[in-house]
């Protein structure tokens, strides 16, 4: 029987990698973290519904002894859950890879999620598979681009965003990532040249369409931002943004980003749980409704100006599931088949080509997230 270590298995995104695995026959499902209580209530909640054995596991990754205990249960596979990742070492994957584990993580960290290669050769040495970025970026990101790359002969630019409704639940981890970066210069490949914007500033409003209408969006720093220039050959720009629903929080996080862009205030993140409480204050106005779009434009293969734009939705509250697919994906792949491995192989990569756009239609459908697909040739625009 495998055993699978979920890190943060009863927090915002861990719980639901844990409910979805639970349907898997034949695994241990090690529900990990710092808080006992948080974690047997979740076994006891899922176990009666689930094919998995459940199990609570108090285990501190920052500990001394987190290297020899995660050796000790001898996992098939980690699933890193635990942000923010910003400011992170790689204490978790070594230890993985020195237990002979896989590894999969959520991170959003530009520069945890881009560096993970340096463990490349130890991962190989040990026959295990590393992926960071196992989530929105670059995971569900890239499938998009990947699937669309090849009606194209050039990508000029590829803008990407994500507007989760302000019922959505969010996590203090999440939030703190972005406070970490608001007000900080990021280092982004637009008008052809490597540049500096700061997070959270350079504030737009975007049409996602009917479903969720326009949501104002503003700068937030993704691996995407360093990675998908030199992967898809882009000649002019990347760029990603995100936003709030309610105007009031949208801007007030524009105000925060500019305090700490003029030397105001060094860093927000510190205050993560007082401003999460805050903002709970608005959670009944806005909506459950989210989106995200992935806007690819260059020349088609006639030289002919082209333009695909990609929307996902996500109703009635179901946007906090979509970060957590890409790891639900490459995990069932590493569990089910040996396969998958044979034809991956091993190493430590960032989470981009492991998968198929329609690796994600199954939990589309389940969850009642649907896309569009939207290209324009020459300025004539149809719906594909």
């Amino acid at each position: 029987m495998k055993t699978v270590v979920v890190l943060g298995g009863y927090g915002n995104f861990g719980k639901r990698i844990v409910e979805n695995l639970a349907k898997t026959a034949g695994i241990t499902i090690l529900i990990a973290g710092r808080n006992n209580d948080k974690a047997i209530a979740l076994a006891k909640h899922l176990q009666p519904k689930v094919a998995a054995i459940l199990a609570p596991l108090v285990i501190d990754i920052f500990a001394d002894d987190f290297k020899a205990r995660l050796t000790s249960l001898a996992p098939f596979l980690v699933i890193h859950t635990s942000g923010p990742f910003q400011g992170q070492d790689y204490r978790v994957p070594n230890a993985c890879i020195e237990c002979g584990s896989h590894y999969i993580d959520l991170a959003d960290d530009r520069r945890f999620v881009c560096d993970i290669n340096q463990l490349d050769s130890k991962a190989k040495e040990k026959g295990v598979l590393i992926v960071s970025g196992a989530s929105s970026v670059p995971g569900l990101s890239s499938a998009v681009v990947d699937h669309y790359q090849n009606q194209f002969s050039t990508i000029e630019s590829i803008n990407l965003a994500i507007a989760p409704g302000n019922k959505a639940e969010r996590g203090v981890a999440t939030v703190a990532a972005i406070l970490s970066y608001t007000g900080h210069p990021l280092s982004v490949f637009k008008s052809g040249h490597w540049q500096d914007v700061y997070g959270w500033m350079d504030s737009r409003v975007n049409d996602f369409g009917s479903f969720v209408g326009k949501r104002c969006l503003a700068n937030v720093d993704v691996p995407d931002l360093e990675l998908f220039p030199n992967r898809y050959n882009v000649s002019q720009q990347v760029s990603f943004q995100a936003g709030l629903e309610l105007g009031i929080l949208h801007w007030t996080m524009v105000g925060m980003a500019y305090l700490s862009k003029v030397g105001i205030v060094k860093s927000w993140a510190p205050l993560a749980k007082a401003i999460v409480s805050t903002s709970n204050l608005f959670l009944p106005f806005g909506t459950q409704d989210g989106a995200m779009e992935v806007l690819i434009s260059g020349q088609d293969h006639s030289n002919k100006t082209k333009q695909i734009k990609w929307t996902l939705y996500a109703p009635k509250g179901n946007g906090p599931y979509i970060p957590t697919l890409s790891s639900i994906v490459l995990a069932k792949k590493l569990l089910s088949s040996e396969a998958f491995i044979a034809k991956q192989g091993v190493g430590a990569i960032p989470c981009a080509g492991l998968f198929e756009l329609d690796d994600f239609s199954h939990y589309f459908d389940t969850l009642g997230i649907t896309y569009q697909q939207e290209m324009s040739l020459d300025n004539q625009v149809q719906y594909i």
